[in-house]
This record gives C-alpha cells, structure tokens and sequence, in this order.
C-alpha cells in the first residue's frame, strides 16, 4: 500500500569545516494536499553529534531514523559503520524491505545518503539532496559551491530556496542545522 503522505526535499553540504543540513516543511498528502506546512525532517540525534534528514513516507522516516539512532548506539557514533549496517538491515529485513524512505546522515566530518536498496553514498563535491525537489537543490546547491564563497549553511538554506520556487512538494518553511 502507497503512503498517502509524501515530498520534501533535503540538502546536506560541507564547506571550511562546516556540514550543514537543511529541509523544508511540507508534507504532501495524496500528492495534491498540503496536509502540513511546518514538519521537522531535519532533526539532531545521538548528543547532537548526529544530523539526519529525510524524505519520502513520513512514517518510514521516523522508523529509519530511530534504528539508525540504535546503530549509532551500538557503534559508539561511527557514522558510516552505522549507516552501513542499517543499510544492510533495510535491505534483507522483510519489513524494513517496505520502508519507502531516503536518508541524509552527517556528523562533524562526513555526509552520507542511505536508500533502502542497501546504498550508502558518500556525495561528490560535498553537497547532496534528496526528495521530490532534490535535484533542483542539487544543482542549485552546487552551482552556489562553486561560484559563492557562501558558508555551508548559507548555501544550504539558498538551495533549498531556490527547490522551493520550482517543486511544489517543496515549501520555504526551510529548518537548518549545522554541525
């Protein structure tokens, strides 16, 4: 069964030291609602060390991300060891299997995208989005990296901007956070 709630984009990039992560706010119902304008897709987890964002099935997103919250748990913080285990539940658990979500992880060094076909991408050139408006953030995102001496947070929040002006899942209710 389709999830009728749905659309968001995220933009995670890192610039000078900084990662930042930013999304927006709306949660799309059935694809022609706006059921919520306000939601929090970007959130801190494991002692604030830890930024995720997520799009697709909101209900899917909460459960990835606590399991991922577990990982990191179980890790002692290690990002990319706890993204890869999760990954690998996610694809081999029969339930986890129908979980319809996409996930950007970051800690103070890396950023990472986790999918449920058992992917973990590091992203080239330092920023990445995902979601129903995340190529538009990405190409913004990346023409601001390389013709802005803008901060990673700055670029971030602009990308996600621009995404919102042209994908209609996408709203400017626009949450960054920055490790």
């Amino acid at each position: 069964m389709e999830s009728i709630f749905r659309g968001t984009t995220i933009c995670a990039v890192k610039r000078n030291g900084k990662i930042a992560v930013a999304g927006d706010g709306q949660v799309t119902m059935q694809n022609s609602i706006i059921f919520k304008n306000n939601a929090r897709k970007v959130r801190r987890i494991f002692n604030n060390q830890v930024v995720i964002g997520f799009a697709g099935s909101v209900a899917d997103a909460f459960a990835l991300s606590e399991r991922f919250e577990e990982m990191l748990n179980k890790f002692a913080g290690n990002l990319m060891r706890s993204a890869v285990e999760l990954a690998q539940l996610w694809r081999t658990n029969k339930i986890m299997k129908q979980l319809e979500a996409l996930m950007i992880v970051a800690d103070k060094d890396q950023i990472l995208i986790l999918d449920g076909t058992g992917n973990v991408i590091e992203p080239q050139d330092d920023v990445c989005a995902i979601g129903s408006g995340g190529n538009y953030a990405l190409a913004a995102g990346k023409a601001l990296m390389q013709n802005t001496d803008f901060s990673a947070k700055e670029i971030a929040m602009k990308a996600l901007k621009i995404a919102s002006e042209i994908c209609v899942f996408t709203n400017d209710n626009i949450i960054v956070e920055e490790l």
